[in-house]
C-alpha cells in the first residue's frame, strides 16, 4: 500500500509508473543489473531495460559500465530536489514568457474536484490585496491558518466565519456551524467561490469573477452575520 502511494507521487515527477517501480526497486536492493531488476521487479526483460535508461536519463539512476551495466537509484532528496529546480526554472520562463492576456471579465466557472478547489483556495488567499471573508467548517480553514496569518500581517482584512474552537489575531471571528462541506469565500470584493469540500473527486464549487454573484454572495454573509450577531452569537473583534 505504501509503495502504491509512493508511485503515485513519483509519477508526478515525471517518471512513468513502470519506471517509479524501478526506482524504488533499484532504491531498495542496492546496485543492480537489468536482469536483476527484473527479477526482483516482476518487469520483463524488454521492458526492464528501456526504463533503467529513461530513469538515468531523468536523472532519477546512474550507471555504472562494466562486463555487464549496473544501476544505482539516485538518492530522493537529491532527485526530487533537482526536479523542483527544473520546475522553478520553467515556471519562472512559462509565466514571464507568456503572451499578454486580453482583460475580459470571466464568467461562471464550475471547479471539481478535491485538490483543484484546495489549490484555487490557496491562491485566492495568496493573491488577495484587501480584504477575504471566508466560511466554512474549521478543519478546512485550518489547512490556511499559517497563510491567512501571513496575509494578515501585510495588513488584509480578514473575516472568518466557522465553528471549532481556534481563534487567529487580527481577525473577525464568527462562530457558526456552516453545512457539512460548504465554502464560501470572496477575496477583495471581486472573486468568489462557493460549492462543498467533503474530500471527493466529485466536490464541485463555482468560481466567478461576476458582480452580480459578488454582490449576491456578500450580502449573504452580511444577513448571515447579523443573524449570528441578533443570536448573540461570540464574535471575537479585529484588533490592529
Amino acid at each position: 500500500m505504501k509503495n502504491t502511494e509512493l508511485i503515485e507521487r513519483l509519477v508526478k515527477f515525471n517518471l512513468t509508473r513502470q519506471e517509479a517501480v524501478l526506482y524504488i526497486c533499484l532504491w531498495e536492493n542496492g546496485n543492480l543489473t537489468g536482469y536483476e531488476a527484473s527479477k526482483i521487479s516482476g518487469i520483463s526483460r524488454s521492458n526492464v531495460y528501456s526504463s533503467l535508461s529513461a530513469l538515468v536519463e531523468k536523472g532519477a539512476a546512474y550507471v555504472s559500465e562494466g562486463t555487464a551495466l549496473v544501476y544505482q537509484a539516485v538518492a530522493p532528496e537529491e532527485f526530487l530536489n533537482n526536479k523542483l529546480r527544473e520546475y522553478e526554472r520553467d515556471r519562472e520562463y512559462i509565466v514571464q514568457g507568456m503572451p499578454e492576456k486580453e482583460l475580459v471579465k470571466s464568467g461562471y466557472f464550475t471547479i471539481q474536484g478535491h485538490t483543484h478547489i484546495k489549490n484555487k483556495i490557496y491562491h485566492m488567499i495568496k493573491d488577495c490585496e484587501k480584504r477575504i471573508y471566508f466560511s466554512a467548517e474549521a478543519d478546512i480553514i485550518l489547512e490556511y491558518r499559517e497563510l491567512l496569518q501571513e496575509r494578515k500581517k501585510c495588513g488584509l482584512k480578514i473575516v472568518l466565519m466557522s465553528n471549532g474552537d481556534f481563534l487567529q489575531e487580527g481577525t473577525v471571528f464568527y462562530r457558526d456551524e456552516p453545512e457539512e462541506g460548504q465554502l464560501r469565500l470572496i477575496t477583495d470584493s471581486r472573486y468568489v467561490l462557493t460549492g462543498e469540500l467533503r474530500g471527493q473527486s466529485s466536490d464541485t464549487c463555482l468560481y466567478s469573477e461576476q458582480e452580480n454573484l459578488v454582490s449576491i454572495m456578500k450580502d449573504a454573509l452580511r444577513n448571515r452575520m447579523r443573524l449570528l450577531e441578533l443570536k448573540g452569537t461570540e464574535r471575537i473583534e479585529e484588533n490592529d
